[in-house]
């Protein structure tokens, strides 16, 4: 029996190779699902099944489950976190759409032009037609016969079926038929003829469309096989190697993969924690905005616990590595998305999901066309000339252009406006999203300390509180000095230069400046110098930390005189974009690793209510909130810009990641951001309905032509050269539809 040692069902995870669409997924999943013991999800778009398992079944009995379906399978195998995989079936794809779009471009100007029609035009098209039918389209065939093994029809059935027909017509009126005579022309006309058919050839049909339809796969595929990019970028965070402490006191740097636990390593200023440790020498500030959304640096010191990836900002640390390799934070929270993705339902092509119902009914309806024929004594020339023309009006090439045309337009405007659509299955999202997650730290707001406000005891001024406090602050590496030296730079100039320095762990820095003894610090750091805060500066300094602000006392020659507020700015567009998201139709919730003070400060400033607001969370939390939402009913969009959004960005039903943020974030989420303003978020759910609007409204069209078309040929009015050039129309105007998209703009 297969279980794990506590007794419950074993998981495993297979790579699934050769599904087209999303029924191909679900084709899988049924015939796992029914094996038994089995719980099987398989998610199309990252390629993966996720499979409980019991009883006598084993891994290799899944693998073989899923081949007898007619794909591939096999266990992942792992890859070293900076190579790149290769793909070979892109690859290709690619070279197929190469091949398929040199030949087909031709073949189509031949056909439609007279004027390219010299002696033996027709034996080239075909010499140029033979290998995208057969080479280029080959996926198309191979999917179609698997699906008919199983009884089922898609997208791939009607390809393979029209083009195939229309191939072999050809190859029956060339060589059997009067269309190989030298000189034959196609004249281009509108005219509906009830003749045999054979001097007619539909070479341009059948590459045409091939080319079209492959040209959608490449640039789906593409998209699609962003997927585990996070999962890379967020094992690159981590530090390559380490600087190990040796039991003779002596320093050795090695690879990060070498580290076992209880090993002892050095981390300098500027330097990223190697593992997940202990602090057993030395105090510092420790920046892991990019792990828990904290806009301030934690204080470590001796006995503090400290996350791998986290970057030293202070002094230097001997760390004893608690957990390595797949025990740390940061890989499980690469297995957090990772888990998310899978997770998250595959999104079902609209052109799936129509043609599942459409393909048979033409397929049927050829036949019946055919047998109508035969039986009213046409003729087998006349009848099969008719069931040809139904099957070329029906074959999808508008079809295949809707999304792809619509999509390139859309992505290539959003580009131009700072906005990234990563797929067409991204597009189906923003329609239905309801709620708008917004994680705090650089989405928000700005995502660094800034110097917000300076309160001055009586008898001191601002500018001189700015020169001392930030020429003492300028000479240390501490985020919230930096804040206060850059703030004093930018309202004072430039700032004289310490005659003395030394700094307080934990509690500030000391030192002196034009003669003067300053202090700047906690208010801690006063208290050790027999110095409080005046009354007044005590009440301010008390407000602003309710509010969330991080207060810094100034003191020189034995006296308090001033207090610095610092904290993590909002940035000046954040509020306007809440009130655009809201106009949209979206509720925002703001989420924070944060504490609740600093949490509703923020809100209250961009106008999020109370009730929405989601303080004090840790990344794991955050891919529970993101679940709980939807368990809720609702649609859920989540914003975010660090490795600690990752995960719930990859949970979300849709997710907006900041450019400016990091690599797991970006490639995590489902549109990026890149200008780093909120109100980009507005105009990216924007732009992605309308190209989703799009895309449907040439969907329609697109089978409306077809639909419209299909009674004429069927009853014998529209022949072949006609259905090809009808198709060829419905293609134009999809893809002039398309083109309106160029004239979005975004919202003053």
């Amino acid at each position: 029996m297969t279980t794990t040692a506590t007794g419950a069902p074993a998981e495993a995870e297979l790579v699934i190779g050769g599904m087209t669409c999303a029924s191909c997924a679900a084709r899988i999943e049924k015939k796992l699902n029914r094996m038994p013991g089995v719980t099987a999800t398989v998610n199309y778009a990252t390629e993966k099944a996720k499979v409980s398992y019991g009883g006598e079944v084993t891994v290799q009995d899944l693998i073989a489950t899923v081949e007898k379906t007619g794909y591939t399978a096999q266990e992942p195998v792992p890859e070293e976190p900076s190579s790149e995989p290769v793909d070979h079936e892109l690859r290709s794809l690619r070279e197929r759409l190469v091949t398929a779009t040199l030949l087909a471009a031709p073949v189509v100007a031949m056909a439609m032009i007279p004027a390219l029609q010299f002696e033996y035009w027709q034996w080239l098209s075909l010499t140029l037609a033979a290998p995208v039918v057969t080479y280029a389209a080959w996926p198309f065939h191979k999917a179609a016969f698997t699906n008919a093994r199983h009884g089922a029809a898609t997208m791939d059935t009607l390809i393979s079926v029209g083009t195939l027909a229309a191939f072999g017509w050809s190859l029956w009126a060339l060589f059997l038929g009067t269309a190989g005579t030298p000189g034959m022309t196609h004249p281009f006309e509108l005219t509906i003829a009830r003749g045999d058919g054979a001097g007619n050839i539909y070479l341009e049909a059948a590459a045409g469309v091939t080319a079209f339809i492959l040209a959608g796969r490449y640039f789906e595929a593409r998209s699609k096989r962003k997927a585990g990019a996070a999962l890379r970028a967020l094992l690159e965070l981590g530090a390559k190697d380490v600087t190990v402490l040796r039991a003779d006191g002596s320093e050795q740097t090695v690879l990060v993969g070498e580290l076992k636990v209880g090993t002892h390593f050095v981390v300098r200023p500027g330097e990223k924690i190697a593992t997940d440790g202990t602090v057993v020498e030395g105090s510092s500030a420790v920046d892991a905005s990019m792990l828990t959304g904290e806009s301030v640096p934690v204080e470590v010191a001796q006995g503090d616990t400290v996350a791998g990836a986290t970057v030293n900002v202070g002094g230097r640390l001997v760390v004893e590595a608690t957990r390595v390799g797949s025990d740390t934070q940061l890989a499980r929270m690469a297995k957090l998305v990772e888990d998310a993705q899978n997770g998250k339902a595959a999104a079902q092509r609209l052109a799936d999901r129509i043609s599942a119902v459409f393909v048979p009914i033409v397929i049927a309806l050829a036949l019946g066309t055919l047998g109508f024929w035969l039986g009213n004594g046409a003729g087998l020339t006349a009848a099969f000339t008719a069931a040809v023309a139904v099957l070329i009006i029906a074959c999808p090439c508008a079809l295949g252009l809707a999304t792809p045309t619509a999509l390139l337009v859309g992505t290539g405007r959003g580009a131009q406006l700072g906005i990234l659509i990563k797929g067409p299955e991204v597009l189906e999202s923003t329609r239905k999203v309801d709620t708008i997650v917004l994680d705090k730290t650089g989405t928000v707001t700005t995502g660094r300390m800034t110097l917000l406000a300076v309160h001055t005891a009586q008898g001191a001024e601002e500018a001189e509180v700015l020169r001392l406090a930030g020429a003492l602050e300028h000479a240390s590496e501490h985020p919230i000095a930096r804040a206060v030296a850059d703030g004093a730079l930018e309202k004072v100039g430039a700032l004289p230069t310490p005659e003395d320095f030394a700094n307080v762990p934990g509690l500030g820095v000391q030192g002196i400046v034009e003669g003067r003894a300053v202090l700047v610090g906690r208010e801690r750091l006063l208290g050790d110098w027999a110095m409080e805060l005046p009354l007044e500066l005590a009440g301010l300094k008390a407000a602003a930390e309710a509010s969330g602000r991080t207060v810094v006392a100034v003191a020189w020659d034995g006296e308090a005189r001033a207090v610095l507020e610092v904290a993590d700015a909002v940035k000046e567009t954040s509020a306007e974009a809440i009130t655009r998201l809201r106009a949209l139709g979206l509720t925002p919730i703001l989420l924070t690793g944060d504490n609740e003070a600093v949490a509703r400060a923020v809100a209250r400033e961009v106008g999020i209510a109370p009730q929405d607001v989601i303080a004090e969370v840790l990344p794991q939390d955050k891919v529970d909130v993101v679940k709980r939402l939807q368990g809720e009913g609702r649609s859920v969009a989540m914003v975010g810009d660090g490795v600690n959004d990752a995960a719930a960005l990859a949970r979300a039903d849709l997710g907006l990641a900041m450019g400016t943020g990091t690599d797991a974030a970006i490639e995590a989420g489902d549109l990026t951001l890149v200008r780093g303003d909120l109100r980009a978020a507005a105009d990216a759910i924007r732009l992605a309905r309308r190209t989703l609007g799009t895309i449907r409204s040439n969907l329609f069209w697109a089978f409306a032509y077809n639909v419209a078309a299909l009674p004429l040929a069927a009853a014998g009015l529209l022949n072949p050269m006609l259905a090809g050039a009808a198709m060829a129309f419905s293609s134009v105007f999809v893809v002039g539809n398309s083109l309106r998209l160029r004239s979005f703009r975004a919202a003053e």
